[in-house]
């Protein structure tokens, strides 16, 4: 077999990636313990936009159909969302963060920007900017 035709998993872009992901998210977990990324994106989202319909949600923060819906689910269970019907379209359940859930918010964001921050430390400042600017490239 010729040493081009080798695949070697350590060097493939998705096990590259699914590994820095991993270090995100054990950075995360170490740092927010009380939620896990995909609700503090979805609660993060909500505080910035005041409310959002739950498909808005989903397609703003780039969660499938049955994510959104656990991580709205868990999110309202925990009172730091709430939900009602749309006035003019009743089936349209609107979202929109509770006093708990912006309090919440609030007391994470520092360490939310400390996450990246923390992922991004191998990285000098270069590097880390050209590394966000390709990934936005590709997705």
């Amino acid at each position: 077999m010729d040493k081009n035709d080798t695949y070697i998993l350590e060097r493939q872009v998705g096990f590259v990636m699914r590994r820095a992901v991993q270090r995100h998210i054990a950075i995360f977990s170490a740092l927010i313990p009380e939620m896990t990324p995909t609700q503090f994106a979805a609660l993060a989202k909500l505080c910035e936009l005041g409310q959002a319909s739950q498909n808005e949600l989903g397609r703003l923060t780039s969660m499938d159909v049955a994510t959104i819906k656990g991580v709205v689910d868990r999110l309202r269970s925990r009172e730091l969302i709430s939900s009602a019907p749309l006035e003019s379209d009743k089936r349209r359940l609107m979202l929109a963060p509770t006093r708990k859930g912006r309090a919440m918010y609030r007391k994470y964001v520092a360490q939310a920007t400390e996450v990246s921050r923390q992922t991004l430390a191998p990285l000098d400042d270069g590097e880390q900017r050209q590394l966000v600017q390709l990934l936005e490239r590709i997705i």
